[in-house]
């Protein structure tokens, strides 16, 4: 499966890999070799520990790396006064006599806890390029959906804060 990324979100990765070559791998690779030195390797938690780290920085650098490898570079064209990537939208729930804001924005960067959808979610997917005052039916599945209507669109929020989620 190819992620839908945007500029921003290839960028942020491009910097987190540059990170943990240039400054975080020599790091990791002196505290391997300053365990190594105390011996007996067999009963040496710290030179495991070590290993661990190394590992782990370096599988999180093939996995950014396959992310900007395999990405599909989206881009959105909506009009000003519609939903779309990066902006806030404010959302009323009928069923519930609820209203909830939030953020519209790739995958990789979705967290329901901090009210940021993705695009690919059956709420993100069905408010794109809706404008403030339309009634929009979601799909759940063949089956189910619900009715929310778009009470505001905030302004572009840009990506500033947002974290790019190991999986």
């Amino acid at each position: 499966m190819h992620d839908r990324l945007t500029k921003g979100d290839i960028e942020k990765m491009q910097a987190e890999i540059d990170e943990r070559r240039l400054k975080l791998q020599p790091q990791l690779i002196a505290e391997v070799q300053e365990a190594r030195a105390q011996g007996d390797l067999s009963e040496n938690f710290e030179y495991h520990a070590a290993k661990s780290a190394k590992r782990q920085n370096e599988s999180r650098i093939r996995y950014l790396e396959n992310m900007i490898k395999t990405a599909v570079i989206i881009e959105d064209h909506a009009a000003a006064d519609e939903v779309s990537m990066d902006k806030s939208v404010e959302v009323y729930f009928p069923e519930d006599d609820e209203t909830e804001t939030f953020r519209i924005v790739t995958t990789i960067r979705g967290n329901s806890l901090k009210n940021l959808i993705s695009i690919d979610s059956p709420l993100g997917r069905a408010l794109l390029h809706h404008k403030a005052g339309d009634t929009v039916h979601v799909k759940v599945n063949e089956n189910a959906g619900y009715d929310v209507v778009v009470k505001r669109i905030g302004a572009d929020e840009g990506e500033a804060g947002d974290t790019i989620r190991a999986f």
